[in-house]
C-alpha cells in the first residue's frame, strides 16, 4: 500500500522515469535469460539481411547463433567472452572480443534516474509481431542529440520482438524484427556451436575489434557531452594491428553507448571524417599526436561533437 501511495504522489516525470527504466530493465534481463528461436530480419540503412536465429542461457552463461538465410553464406557464434562470424565462401572466421552487452547498456542508477529528462517514454498497445500481440514503447528525444526508439515487446515474457531506430526525419534508418518466434524453447548446446568443430586447416582467422579492457585512468576526457551521457567505463585496449593500446572511454545515457579510441596518429592513416552505416555513425579526427574515433548510434552531429571536444585531463 505505501508503494501505491508513494506512486500516486509522485510527479508525472517521476513515474514516466520510473516506467521506463523498469520496462528498459524487463527487456534487457528477458533478452539474456530467456531460450528462445526464430527468424529476424535485420535492417540497416538500405540493407536487408535475414537470419535464424538460437539463443541459450544455461549456468548462468548466454551462447548465440545467428545462420545467413540470404546473400553469401555466414554464420555468428555469440559466446560469453567472444564473437566469432564465419564466411565459408571466403574461407574466412573473424574473431572480436564481446565487449558491449546486446540490446541496451545496463542501465546505472543515475541513468534510470535521467532517462525521462532527455526521452519521452510511452507504452502503448504494439499490434501483432511474429504472431504474438505486442507492447510498444517509446522514447522520442527531448533534444536534437539523440535518436528516436520503439521496441515492441512481448507482454507474458518481455523478449523484445522487434526495434527501430529513427532519425530526425522520421525515417527509420535501423531495424530489426523477428518474423517468427519461439519463445521459452527446448535449445541445446549444438543447436548455439559452429557448423565446423574446427576452424578448417586452409581457412584464415583474423582476429578483431578491441581487445579486453585493462581498466584504468587514461587521462583524456571529453568536454562537450551531450546532455545525460555518463561514463560507464575507462582503460586501454589492444587494437588489431597496433602496437601500443589505445584509450577507451565509453559513455551511454541508458539507451545507447558511444565510445570513444584515442590513439598515436600514424601517417598513414587515412580514415579521418565522418561516415554513417545505418544508425551507426563514426568520426575520426586529429589532435596534436593523436588520433581520435568516436562510434556510437546517435546523429552524426552528435558523434563529431563528442570527437572535437576530446581532451587530456587538466
Amino acid at each position: 500500500m505505501a508503494l501505491v501511495a508513494a506512486a500516486g504522489l509522485a510527479s508525472p516525470l517521476a513515474q514516466a522515469q520510473g516506467y521506463a527504466a523498469q520496462w528498459l530493465t524487463r527487456v534487457q534481463q528477458s533478452a539474456r535469460s530467456l531460450n528462445y528461436t526464430g527468424t529476424v530480419l535485420v535492417r540497416q540503412g538500405a540493407r536487408f539481411d535475414t537470419f535464424r536465429l538460437a539463443h541459450l542461457f544455461e549456468n548462468g552463461q548466454e551462447s548465440e547463433k545467428l545462420l545467413s538465410l540470404d546473400g553469401p553464406a555466414r554464420e555468428i557464434v555469440r559466446s560469453a567472452t567472444e564473437v566469432r562470424y564465419y564466411f565459408p565462401d571466403a574461407k574466412v572466421v573473424r574473431v572480436e572480443p564481446r565487449t558491449i552487452r546486446n540490446v541496451f547498456p545496463s542501465l546505472s542508477p543515475e541513468q534510470a534516474a535521467n532517462l525521462a529528462q532527455y526521452y519521452e517514454f510511452k507504452l502503448v498497445p504494439g499490434g501483432r509481431i511474429a504472431g504474438r500481440v505486442t507492447e510498444m514503447a517509446t522514447f522520442e528525444p527531448r533534444d536534437g542529440l539523440r535518436y528516436a526508439h520503439r521496441f515492441w515487446s512481448d507482454p507474458a515474457t518481455g523478449l523484445l520482438l522487434k526495434s527501430r531506430l529513427v532519425n530526425e526525419k522520421g525515417e527509420v534508418i535501423e531495424e530489426f524484427a523477428f518474423t517468427d518466434v519461439t519463445i521459452n524453447a527446448k535449445v541445446d548446446k549444438d543447436m548455439v556451436k559452429p557448423s565446423w568443430t574446427s576452424v578448417p586447416p586452409d581457412w584464415q582467422v583474423t582476429q578483431a575489434g578491441p581487445g579486453e579492457l585493462t581498466q584504468k585512468d587514461t587521462g583524456w576526457t571529453v568536454n562537450k557531452l551531450p546532455p545525460g551521457f555518463l561514463k560507464i567505463s575507462e582503460g586501454f585496449r589492444q587494437l588489431a594491428g597496433k602496437r601500443e593500446p589505445a584509450a577507451h572511454l565509453v559513455y551511454s545515457d541508458g539507451l545507447v553507448a558511444i565510445s570513444v579510441f584515442i590513439e598515436p596518429f600514424v601517417v598513414t592513416q587515412t580514415q579521418i571524417g565522418l561516415t554513417q552505416t545505418g544508425g551507426l555513425a563514426q568520426y575520426s579526427t586529429r589532435s596534436d599526436a593523436y588520433r581520435v574515433t568516436v562510434i556510437g548510434e546517435a546523429p552524426p552531429a552528435t558523434v563529431q561533437q563528442i570527437g572535437q571536444s576530446v581532451t587530456r585531463k587538466p
